[in-house]
C-alpha cells in the first residue's frame, strides 16, 4: 500500500514539473505576487482539519448568512462555482442575493437596468468596461450574472477604485464591507453570495473587515483550490479530494489544479500583451510536452531511437489558434477530406483543442487543461515511434485515408487510449479526459472478442469500443502506478513500441493487461 507521502509525490510529480516553468514566466510579467498583502493570503491556509464530500459543502453552504466564495480571475471554473453555490442555495428554498467584486458599485444602476431587462447583454458588458477594466473571459463572469437572476433576490456591484494600487487595496475591502453591510438591511432574511478576489479572503483581509461591520453573523469563506492544501490533499487514499474544512468557518473546494490555474492566468499576460487580442498557445503546449517528457525521464536530446526517443527536440509539433484560423484551414485541405477536416473542428468545438498527427499540429480553440493534457500525451505517444502518423498517412483518429477497421487497428487504438488517459491523469489528476464509468475486466478473451466485433461494427461503433477499452486499462495503469506497482519506465517502454507495425499493437496491448492483473495479484 503506497504511503500518503508516496501518494503525494506520483499524484503532483508531472504538475510540478509543468507548473515550474509558467510560475517563472508569469513571476518575469507579473512582479505583483511579491506584494505583502498577496503573501498573507499565501501563508494564511497551510493545512485544513477533514475532507469534505459534497453534500457535507452543501450543508454547510446552507447554514452560513453571508458566503464568502474566492475568485482567481483567470479561472473560468471559478465564477461557474459562484453560480452553482447561487442555484444550490434557491434549491434549497433560500433566498439568495449576489455581491460580484468584478462590478464598481458606482455601476449600479447599469447593473439594475440589466436586471430589469431595459438593455441587453452586449450593452452591459460595454457600460461596465468589462473588457477595458477587468479583462478576463466574459462567458463565465456573465453565466453567474444569469444564474442570479434566475435565482435570486438582488445582484451589486461591491468595488471601488482604485484597482491597479495594492496600496489602496485595503481600503477596498473596507468599502466592500460597508455594502454588504447595506446589502443585509436590504435583505434581513437572504444568504448573501459574495465573489472576490481570493487574496481578499485573507483572515485578516475582507474578512475582518466583514466582522467588524457584522459582528454576530454567520460568514463563511468558500476558498477555490488553494496551492497549498491541493498538494496536502494529494496525499490523501481518497481518489478524488472535492473539498475540505481549513477550520469552523472557513472551507477550501478543489475544481481545478494549480497547473490548469496559472496556465489560465499565463495565458491572460500573453492576450493583454498581444494587439490582436488572441493568446499564443505555443509556450502552454511545448511546456506541457516538456513537463510530461521529463516525468517520464525522456531525454529530448537522445540521438537514438532504442529506450528513448531520437532527437524529441527536433519533433515538437505547430500550434495554431484562432488567429491561425486560416493557415489551419488550408493544411486540413490539403491532408484531409471535407468531411474529415469538419470533424476536426467538431472536436476543437468540443474539447478546446485537437493534436492533429498527420500534420504533427495542434488547434486550440481554448486552453482546457484535461483536453490539452490527452492532447500532449497523443503527441508524446507519436514522437516517441518517430511520427509514423506524418510520416505514412496512417492515423488512429480518422484523420487520413489510412484508417482501416483492422485488428491491428483496433489494438493500435486501445493503446493510444490508454496512454492518453494515463497523460492526462498525471498532467491533470483532477480531471481526466473522461471518467470510466464502468471498468472492463483485463481479459484477454473479452479483448479479442470486442476487437472482432468492432471490425464487424460501423466506424463509431468501432471507436466506442476502442476508446473504452483504453480509457479503462488506462485508468487501471494510472492506478497502478499511483500504488507504485507500475514504473514510470514501463510507461516510457510502451510509448516507444511501434505499435504501427502489423501485430506489434495486438502483442503489446495483451502484455500489458497480463502485467495489471499480474501486479493487482500481488497487492
Amino acid at each position: 500500500m503506497a504511503t500518503t507521502a508516496n501518494l503525494r509525490s506520483r499524484r503532483s510529480a508531472a504538475q510540478l514539473h509543468a507548473l515550474a516553468g509558467v510560475e517563472r514566466e508569469i513571476r518575469a510579467q507579473d512582479p505583483s505576487s511579491r506584494r505583502k498583502y498577496l503573501r498573507e493570503f499565501s501563508q494564511a491556509f497551510r493545512s485544513y482539519e477533514t475532507l469534505l464530500d459534497g453534500q457535507q459543502v452543501r450543508d454547510t453552504l446552507g447554514t452560513a448568512d453571508i458566503i464568502l466564495v474566492g475568485d482567481y480571475h483567470a479561472l473560468g471554473t471559478c465564477q461557474r462555482y459562484a453560480a452553482s453555490v447561487v442555484e444550490q442555495l434557491a434549491l434549497m428554498g433560500r433566498r439568495v442575493v449576489l455581491g460580484v467584486e468584478t462590478i464598481f458599485a458606482r455601476d449600479q444602476h447599469i447593473l439594475d437596468e440589466w436586471w430589469r431587462r431595459e438593455i441587453d447583454e452586449s450593452e452591459l458588458r460595454e457600460r461596465i468596461r468589462f473588457d477595458l477594466d477587468w479583462g478576463y473571459e466574459w462567458a463565465p463572469f456573465y453565466e453567474l450574472l444569469v444564474a442570479a437572476r434566475d435565482h435570486g433576490d438582488a445582484l451589486y456591484g461591491l468595488d471601488c477604485m482604485p484597482r491597479e494600487d495594492l496600496r489602496k487595496i485595503g481600503a477596498r475591502d473596507r468599502h466592500a464591507a460597508a455594502k454588504l453591510a447595506e446589502i443585509r438591511d436590504g435583505h434581513p432574511n437572504a444568504a448573501i453570495v459574495v465573489l472576490f478576489g481570493e487574496s481578499h479572503l485573507a483572515p485578516g483581509h475582507l474578512p475582518l473587515a466583514l466582522r467588524e461591520e457584522l459582528p454576530g453573523r454567520r460568514t463563511l469563506t468558500v476558498l477555490q483550490n488553494v496551492d497549498t492544501l491541493y498538494w496536502h490533499a494529494a496525499g490523501e487514499r481518497r481518489d478524488k479530494v472535492e473539498a475540505v474544512r481549513v477550520s469552523d468557518d472557513v472551507l477550501c473546494v478543489f475544481n481545478a489544479t494549480p497547473l490548469e490555474k496559472y496556465e489560465s492566468y499565463r495565458l491572460f499576460l500573453d492576450r493583454w500583451g498581444h494587439f490582436d487580442g488572441h493568446p499564443d498557445f505555443a509556450p502552454t503546449f511545448y511546456n506541457l510536452i516538456n513537463s510530461l517528457a521529463a516525468f517520464l525521464e525522456i531525454n529530448r536530446y537522445s540521438p537514438h531511437n532504442g529506450t528513448q526517443p531520437r532527437y524529441l527536440v527536433d519533433l515538437l509539433p505547430e500550434v495554431y489558434g484562432q488567429s491561425s484560423g486560416a493557415i489551419l484551414a488550408r493544411l486540413l485541405a490539403r491532408h484531409n477530406s471535407e468531411a474529415e477536416s469538419e470533424s476536426v473542428l467538431r472536436r476543437v468545438e468540443e474539447r478546446g483543442s485537437v493534436y492533429l498527427p498527420q500534420m504533427n499540429a495542434f488547434y486550440v480553440r481554448e486552453f482546457q487543461m484535461a483536453s490539452a493534457a490527452e492532447d500532449t500525451t497523443r503527441f508524446l505517444h507519436q514522437a516517441c515511434q518517430g511520427l509514423p502518423q506524418r510520416r505514412d498517412g496512417h492515423t488512429a483518429e480518422g484523420n487520413g485515408s489510412g484508417a482501416g477497421l483492422s485488428i491491428d487497428c483496433f489494438y493500435a487504438r486501445v493503446i493510444e487510449h490508454a496512454v492518453a488517459y494515463f497523460g492526462s491523469s498525471v498532467l491533470c489528476p483532477s480531471g481526466p479526459m473522461e471518467d470510466v464509468a464502468e471498468e472492463i475486466g483485463l481479459s484477454r478473451a473479452g479483448c479479442e472478442k470486442a476487437a472482432q466485433a468492432a471490425i464487424r461494427s460501423d466506424k463509431n461503433k468501432f471507436d466506442e469500443s476502442a476508446r473504452a477499452w483504453g480509457c479503462s486499462i488506462g485508468a487501471q495503469i494510472y492506478e497502478a502506478y499511483l500504488a507504485g506497482r507500475v514504473q514510470k519506465s514501463g510507461v516510457r517502454r510502451l510509448l516507444l513500441a511501434h505499435i504501427e507495425e502489423p501485430g506489434v499493437a495486438r502483442k503489446v496491448c495483451i502484455a500489458v493487461m497480463a502485467k495489471l492483473r499480474s501486479a493487482a495479484r500481488v497487492s
